[in-house]
């Protein structure tokens, strides 16, 4: 089930929304713009890696580029291919609008780094041991999507639903793809193994959850919970 579009309009233009895939895809082509060699580097000097944030380990002086707790801010403008990239922005740009949108640019840019880092700290603290980086946006748009299944569970989702050869469009309320999507996160997570790389789960449940526990905090104090599809 892959989210295309949103019938959900807003009163704010997402300056903040649009500003922070701008800078997700400008320092994309800046590790682009590296050799193999040195894009590894980069990730090693400004990922996430548990056991550096947690004392447990260090990198060489000619690698470190920040401070191991700057890394948290760092690691999120950072992705890992063309497709880690894409998939995140798309859904930024769905459903982070509308989340912009419920709480103001300030208070939006404080909650996608807070989920952010509340992420991070979800995937690291299980193993504080690990050497693996962490890298994406990933954690913090699982915020933006915790808080908008809790905003708009009835807004109508444009979703493309692939079947092999045959594929089908159809629209479905937020609270299903949403749900699914979180669903499928747990199952991975309960499958996957922590001490290897790959997609970090933990961080996108980390960051779901407390966009969810937060966003009655950052709304805008007229802006209700749980609101109905008026289109």
């Amino acid at each position: 089930m892959i989210p295309l579009h949103d019938d959900n309009p807003t009163t704010l233009r997402p300056i903040l929304t649009v500003t922070l895939m701008v800078i997700c895809v400008a320092a994309f082509f800046w590790q682009q713009s590296h050799d193999a060699y040195d894009q590894q580097l980069i990730v090693l000097a400004l990922g996430v890696i548990p056991a550096i944030l947690f004392d447990n380990a260090e990198l060489a002086e000619e690698i470190a580029m920040v401070a191991p707790a700057t890394t948290v801010f760092t690691s999120m403008f950072l992705h890992g291919g063309w497709m880690h990239l894409i998939g995140n922005m798309l859904y930024l740009w769905i459903f982070g609008n509308n989340v912009e949108d419920a709480m103001g640019h300030g208070k939006f840019l404080a909650f996608y780094l807070i989920c952010g880092i509340l992420a991070a700290l979800a995937q690291s603290l299980p193993n504080p041991e690990s050497t693996v980086p962490m890298v994406g946006a990933s954690g913090a748009i699982s915020g933006i999507l915790g808080a908008y299944l809790l905003l708009h569970p009835h807004a109508r989702v444009l979703v493309l639903i692939p079947l092999g050869f045959w594929s089908q469009l159809v629209r479905i309320r937020a609270v299903w793809v949403l749900g699914f999507w979180f669903v499928m996160q747990l199952i991975n997570s309960a499958l996957s193994d922590s001490s290897g790389g790959g997609v970090a789960f933990g961080a996108h449940i980390g960051g779901f959850v407390a966009g969810a526990l937060l966003i009655p905090l950052f709304k805008n104090q007229s802006v209700k919970l749980y609101n109905p599809f008026s289109q």
